[in-house]
C-alpha cells in the first residue's frame, strides 16, 4: 500500500496500479453485471487532504487504477475513463471536450468551502456532483452514475452520427439521381438501380457511388 500521509504538490502519482501505456475503452468491455476491468483508470483532482485521501481509498477499493493530480492542471487530461476533479469558477474553461461529445466520465467534487452555484454545475456538463464529507456508499453510487451516464451519452452521440451520415449519404444519392435523370434520361427508378448496381458491383456504399457520380460531373464541367 502506498504512504498516503504526503500531500502531492506540482505533480501526479499513479496510485494502485501501473501507469496505462494508452486509454483502451476499457468501460466498453465491462461486463452487463457493472463490473470493472483492471484497466479501468480514474483521475482525482483534488486536494490531497482528509476528503481527497478518503476519495483515493474508496476508489482504490473498486480495483481501478487510480492517478491523483494536482495543482489542477490549466486543461483536463482527455486520457482517462472517468475523472473526479474539484469544482471551481473557472472548471468550465479546462473541460477540454464540448457538452455532449464528453471524452471521459466526468465527476465534480464540491468541497462545501463556498455557496453551491447550480449556473456553474450546469456549465460542466458533468455525469455526477460529489459533495463532502462523503461516504463510501456516496463515492460508490456516483462513481457509477457517473460511468454509465456517461456510457449512455456517447451511445446516444454514436446514434446522432449515424444519423448524419445517413442523412448525408440521402442527399448525395438525389443529386447523383437528379443528374442521371438528367444526362442519361432516365427514370428516377432507373437511376436509383444504376447507383445500387454499381455500388454492389464495386462492394462500396451508395453514397460512395453517388459522391463519385457528383464528383465525376462537377470535373467534367
Amino acid at each position: 500500500m502506498p504512504d498516503m500521509s504526503r500531500a502531492d504538490h506540482g505533480h501526479d502519482r499513479w496510485i494502485g496500479g501501473q501507469r496505462p501505456e494508452n486509454r483502451t475503452g476499457a468501460e466498453e468491455r465491462a461486463s452487463k453485471q457493472g463490473a470493472l476491468p483492471a484497466e479501468f483508470t480514474v483521475a482525482v483532482i483534488v486536494e490531497r487532504d482528509d476528503n481527497g485521501e478518503f476519495l483515493i481509498r474508496e476508489l482504490q477499493r473498486q480495483r481501478v487504477t487510480v492517478r491523483h493530480i494536482w495543482p489542477k492542471p490549466a486543461q483536463i487530461p482527455l486520457q482517462y475513463d472517468a475523472i473526479f476533479c474539484q469544482l471551481s469558477d473557472d472548471l468550465p474553461q479546462r473541460i477540454p471536450w464540448v457538452p455532449g461529445e464528453p471524452s471521459s466520465a466526468l465527476i465534480l467534487v464540491d468541497d462545501g468551502k463556498a455557496p453551491l452555484n447550480l449556473k456553474l454545475i450546469h456549465n460542466c456538463a458533468a455525469h455526477g456532483l460529489l459533495h463532502y464529507p462523503a461516504t463510501s456508499r456516496m463515492i460508490q453510487s456516483v462513481f457509477m452514475l457517473g460511468r454509465e451516464h456517461f456510457q449512455y451519452e456517447r451511445r446516444l452521440r454514436g446514434r446522432i452520427d449515424k444519423l448524419d451520415e445517413n442523412l448525408r449519404t440521402m442527399r448525395l444519392v438525389e443529386r447523383a439521381k437528379a443528374l442521371l435523370i438528367r444526362l442519361k434520361n432516365v427514370s428516377e427508378e432507373e437511376a436509383y438501380n444504376f447507383l445500387r448496381k454499381q455500388a454492389m458491383e464495386k462492394r462500396v456504399t451508395i453514397g460512395a457511388v453517388a459522391a463519385a457520380v457528383i464528383d465525376s460531373h462537377e470535373l467534367l464541367s
